[in-house]
This record gives structure tokens, C-alpha cells and sequence, in this order.
């Protein structure tokens, strides 16, 4: 049997960065991971497979007109698949506009800038604890 197939499946979806790159910390905790560049090619690789948990950077924009940020239709396409962990990233001066985005899709955590690698390491093992529960 190929362990990547039993390896939990991780999506990071990199837009503006301006943190660690935390893929070799996701690959160390047993990830089978997938980096893409933006929404676009987040959306394509979900119809390829469906992941265990995404980690996401929360980018508000005001200039959308139908939505506040990066994530809206992410989190849309995910509301028919609730088993999917959502890990957000943001910048601490949006932190009120994303409570507007987690007041309709519930996130797993929300890690604020700057994130240190035993901030996402935590969250990670959470996350790899709860669905081992």
C-alpha cells in the first residue's frame, strides 16, 4: 500500500505570503501536500482531490464587489464538504473583517501575522489529533 495514500492531505494555498514557508513542516508531520499560487489554482486542485485541511491566507480586498476577501468562494465550494479543516492566516488590522467572514463559514483556526512555525505546528497537530479522534 502507498502511505501517501493513508497521509492526511494538505492544501496551502500561498497568495501574497510574507510568512515561513511551512512545507517541510507539513511534509515532517506526514502531510501529503500540495502548494498552489492563487484562488484560481486552489479551485482546480480541489476538483483533482479533496483535502483534509487548507491553510489559506485571509486577504481583504475592498475593491470586490460581491465579496470582502479571497476567501469567500473557497469557503462556498467547501460548504458541501464540512469535514474539510480551513486554516486562515491574516493580518492582524483585518481581524474585523474576517470576523464578518466567520460569522458565515466556520473556520478551524486563524493564525494572526506575524506566525511563527510552533504557532502552525500546533494548530496542525490539533488538527491531526481531532480527526484521529
Amino acid at each position: 500500500m502507498d502511505s501517501r495514500q493513508s497521509a492526511p492531505k494538505l492544501l496551502a494555498i500561498i497568495e501574497l505570503g510574507g510568512y515561513p514557508n511551512f512545507t517541510p513542516l507539513y511534509r515532517r508531520l506526514g502531510f501529503d501536500t500540495e502548494v498552489v499560487s492563487s484562488q484560481r489554482k486552489a479551485q482546480s486542485a480541489l476538483k483533482r482531490r479533496l483535502p483534509d485541511l487548507i491553510v489559506a491566507e485571509y486577504n481583504f480586498q475592498s475593491d470586490f464587489r460581491d465579496r470582502t476577501s479571497n476567501l469567500e468562494t473557497l469557503m462556498a465550494r467547501l460548504q458541501r464538504h464540512p469535514e474539510v479543516r480551513v486554516i486562515a492566516i491574516y493580518q492582524p488590522e483585518h481581524r474585523h473583517k474576517l470576523e464578518s467572514l466567520l460569522a458565515r463559514f466556520p473556520l478551524f483556526a486563524t493564525l494572526s501575522l506575524p506566525v511563527s512555525e510552533s504557532q502552525m505546528e500546533a494548530v496542525l497537530q490539533r488538527a491531526l489529533g481531532e480527526s484521529a479522534a
